[in-house]
């Protein structure tokens, strides 16, 4: 009997896979860290052959470890990094250029300039977000404009553009063969392209960045049944049932399904969510104005988000780029080391800083250094 649910959570430092039973207990999972690829200053970047590599893998890990099979799995979810962006050509399957990672702060000349005509809120009114090097448009039009061939390849219609969502998804139904190229109104709200109230593309606002229509996927609910697996034999033939954005995945997960329910996650950055029910609210104070969830046909609850870049990552810094540390949880034995910081302070503007100030050209710091200070206060 299939009583079982896979869960994909394509992260930015890892892809997951994790099996539930019909309770929503835990049954097993299996992990895997992807590379972090920083080709110069600001750059941050994933190989997406890398990223759905993994994500068959830790799919046969779970099943394997819970001693499952296909024909035990009722349905598959994925959940996902967002404004992460792959732009692949649909006849070979392959991506003309790196994932552009939502970190990523090379597009800051594509802000300026967009920003030329009417500010940083120039689409804010329609689609919710300030123009920022977070969001997937911006990378879009970079791939266009600095990948060789790519825009002619684009209008030519032969490339599709996904976050990570719409990738996965397409590798798993199938691919160049018959792959369904579908993402959901969380992941589509953070592009700079989708229109809050109509939940569809704005060919106008498209039309400005030179990104064709035809390369966006079709927007769906959060929860219907996109498409069934083809590409695994393990899952072949198990439906693909939901897709949301991670952060708001994890407002989900929480429960906040209601107008003034929030939650805030600390992970590779730090993301507080408040759900404002069926009305669209613009923020007057820095905050973002997205898409919470949609449940198939049912109506669409809107969200607000504070979002701050960097934060667990930073741990993730200090350990692969100092040498500060050798694990992550070193940072509290060497913290609890000291009685305070020292008055020791990190900015960890490593992407600039995020809400309320959207700064892309803000870069980190440490202050209040003296030779009194050691690692321990930095921990």
């Amino acid at each position: 009997m299939n009583q079982y649910v896979i869960a994909i959570d394509q992260g930015t430092t890892s892809s997951r896979a994790i099996i539930f039973d019909h309770s929503g207990t835990i049954v097993s999972s299996g992990q895997m860290e992807h590379e972090q690829i920083f080709p110069q200053a600001g750059w941050v970047e994933h190989d997406p052959a890398e990223i759905w590599n993994n994500t068959r893998e830790v799919i046969a890990s779970a099943l394997s470890k819970a001693n499952l099979t296909r024909h035990d799995i009722a349905a598959v979810g994925i959940t996902n990094q967002r404004e992460t962006a792959v732009v692949w050509d649909k006849t070979t399957g392959e991506a003309v250029y790196n994932a552009i990672v939502w970190q990523d702060t090379r597009t800051q000349d594509i802000v300026d300039e967009l920003a030329k005509d009417g500010g940083p809120e120039r689409f804010k009114q329609k689609v919710g977000l300030p123009l920022a090097t977070y969001f997937s448009g911006t990378k879009i039009k970079w791939i266009l404009d600095n990948v060789d061939g790519a825009r002619a390849k684009a209008e030519a219609g032969d490339l599709v553009f996904g976050n990570t969502d719409a990738w996965v998804l397409w590798n798993l139904t199938g691919g160049v063969d018959g792959g369904v190229h579908v993402t959901d109104v969380t992941n589509a709200s953070r592009t700079l392209f989708m229109d809050l109230e109509t939940l569809s593309w704005d060919e106008e606002i498209l039309g400005i960045f030179g990104v064709p229509l035809s390369m966006m996927p079709a927007i769906k609910s959060s929860s219907e049944v996109y498409g069934t697996v083809h590409t695994s034999q393990l899952l072949r033939e198990v439906p693909v049932a939901g897709i949301l954005g991670d952060q708001q995945a994890a407002t989900f997960g929480q429960a906040a399904f209601q107008a003034g329910e929030a939650k805030n996650t600390y992970g590779t950055g730090c993301f507080l969510i408040f759900n404002t029910g069926e009305e669209i609210v613009h923020s007057k104070n820095g905050l973002l104005t997205t898409v919470g969830y949609k449940l198939g046909d049912a109506a669409t609850h809107y969200a607000l988000e504070g979002s701050i870049a960097v934060t667990g990552s930073l741990i993730q810094w200090l350990r692969d780029n100092l040498g500060m540390i050798s694990s992550a949880p070193e940072v509290e034995t060497l913290a609890a080391a000291v009685k305070d910081n020292g008055g020791v302070y990190i900015v960890p503007a490593f992407s600039g800083l995020f809400a309320p100030y959207w700064r892309s050209d803000a870069r980190g710091t440490i202050v209040g250094l003296t030779r009194f200070v050691n690692k321990n206060h930095i921990a």
